[in-house]
């Protein structure tokens, strides 16, 4: 059953209008709030000049008015866009011209620190930011915070916005699903990676997205009052649709970086979200400090694979809490989801991610190498790749994971079409190498991902240079300095590499002496751990 994202949400926030619905330090909104500026906000578009397809350009911190904007935008017939200021402006300036948007909604510290004077101050501390007030030629620009130099003339103010559109729309309401046709268009543009020749950007509708996150809200059993802590958005949108109480940390923490910081906001939460890397420097801390460990009933991990070592701490920690691993993708949102105790308990060989959720349709088919693949459709799966629409719409994703079926559950035996995971963004190695090679000194090139202690994949490129060098892996050549400030004009940031080694050749087999890139991930971790 198809399920639309705005009337999944809205629905719940006319059942429960005065309970609380989003939290941010001292402020909250009720569900009756949210309604009501989420109405605001698209009716007030729609009068700015807003037309059904219009594209925005989004780079507002998650925030209750950045929240509000985005449903905003999207129930007034718009399509977010999410822009990463942190790309680097080549990637961003591709990116932005992939999209061509109409509209800019960008913090007015954005548009400060890309113009003028703070730009090379910006830059010395490694932001290549893009011109905000310019990147996209006679764009409309919205405006989140208080003005600042550089804000572009005529912008609107988020924060008017809000308050001034409610009036504007009949009866106060976002529209619903059956008084539109167009709910099965473009809602929502993710960049995941590519390259400034080929950005790649995957499209969802508010059908497919809604089907996802109300599948997932219900499957993790999100009930109303629940207090989730999470900064995702595709988190808390499906705590909003099941009712729960959605808490945002201030903006800047970062339970990665500051475990100690987050934790003075989890006191009071039932369900948390982190990924395995951020939950890793968490549990860290609570194992030092045990006495600080706060109650909870539900943990959520996701973004990157939920290996054994990291459940067995969560379980030390917390021995009682429900321990939800997602296993997903940005063209599908959640596949699976395991619970923490099948899945240490699971002894067989591969990765168990769970029961595959009832809106997805999964078959495993023999692909060119005789393994079996994954393969993904169903309700809520993206409309396709935004270069490849409306020409060539996905009607089934193969993931390139190896996998098997055991009824509805789901157990992962490896990758293919060489891909490999890093944090949370699916990196291809072959769209980045051509690339790479390209630059001066390269004879050769390689990116392999060599999973660390949490599962995640450390991104190790290895060049061959063109004049070379002794036998072995090295860290000192001359080569290692051209590509690493060639990279970020050339690749998504998500992807620039953790290590860049050099190495006189690498690793080939066949009669076609392709690359072998078991064997020269299994050297570059030998050499790794080595030290050597």
């Amino acid at each position: 059953m198809s399920i639309d994202l705005l009337d999944a949400l809205l629905d719940t926030c006319r059942e429960h209008p005065d309970a609380p619905a989003v939290s941010q330090g001292r402020r909250t909104l009720s569900y009756g709030e949210l309604d009501a500026r989420i109405a605001s906000v698209a009716a007030a578009l729609k009068a700015a000049g807003l037309r059904a397809g219009d594209r925005v350009l989004f780079s507002v911190r998650p925030s209750l008015d950045g929240i509000c904007l985005a449903l905003g935008v999207i129930a007034a017939g718009g399509t977010v866009v999410f822009a990463d200021p942190g790309a680097g402006e080549e990637m961003f300036r591709a990116r932005a011209a992939l999209a061509a948007p109409r509209w800019v909604a960008a913090e007015s510290l954005l548009y400060l620190a890309s113009s003028g004077p703070l730009k090379p101050i910006a830059r010395r501390r490694g932001l290549e930011l893009p011109p905000y007030s310019a990147v996209v030629p006679d764009a409309r620009h919205i405006y989140a915070g208080s003005w600042l130099p550089g804000v572009p003339l005529r912008a609107l103010r988020l924060r008017s916005l809000l308050a001034g559109g409610r009036d504007l729309l009949a009866g106060g309401r976002v529209e619903s699903a059956s008084d539109r046709t167009e709910t099965r268009s473009e809602a929502l543009i993710i960049f995941t990676s590519g390259t400034t020749a080929h950005p790649r950007a995957v499209v969802h509708s508010r059908t497919s997205l809604g089907t996802g996150l109300a599948g997932f809200a219900a499957h993790v059993r999100f009930a109303p009052g629940d207090r989730l802590l999470t900064d995702q958005l595709m988190i808390g949108i499906p705590g909003l649709i099941a009712g729960a109480h959605w808490r945002l940390p201030a903006v800047g923490t970062d339970p990665g970086a500051g475990p100690a910081h987050y934790l003075d906001v989890l006191p009071g939460t039932d369900s948390l979200f982190l990924v395995p890397a951020a939950l890793a420097a968490l549990l860290t801390l609570l194992e030092d400090h045990p006495e600080k460990t706060p109650q909870l009933s539900t943990l959520l991990i996701g973004g990157a694979p939920v290996l054994r070592p990291l459940l067995e701490r969560v379980k030390r920690i917390w021995p009682t809490v429900r321990v939800c691993a997602i296993y997903g993708m940005t063209e599908i949102l959640p596949v699976a989801i395991a619970d923490g105790d099948e899945k240490l308990a699971f002894t067989g060989p591969g990765d168990y991610v769970g029961t595959v959720l009832p809106s997805i349709r999964a078959r495993i088919e023999t692909n060119a190498t005789g393994d079996g693949e994954l393969v993904l459709a169903g309700e809520g799966l993206a409309l396709g790749y935004l270069a490849d629409l409306p020409e060539h719409p996905l009607v089934s994703l193969g993931t390139g994971d190896l996998a098997e079926l055991h009824g509805e559950t789901l157990v992962l035996r490896g990758r293919s079409k060489d891909m490999f995971i890093r944090g949370s963004t699916n990196v291809y190695p072959g769209l980045y190498e051509p690339v790479i090679a390209g630059i001066a000194g390269v004879a050769d090139v390689a990116m392999v991902g060599v999973a660390d202690e949490i599962g995640d994949d450390v991104i190790v490129l290895v060049i061959v240079p063109s004049d070379g060098v002794p036998r072995g892996f090295g860290s000192t050549h001359p080569v290692i300095a051209t590509v690493s400030a060639a990279l970020p004009g050339l690749v998504d940031a998500a992807v620039l590499p953790d290590l860049v080694l050099v190495a006189a050749d690498l690793p080939r087999a066949g009669r076609s002496s392709k690359l072998d890139r078991a064997a020269l991930r299994a050297a570059v971790s030998h050499h790794l751990k080595s030290g050597s």
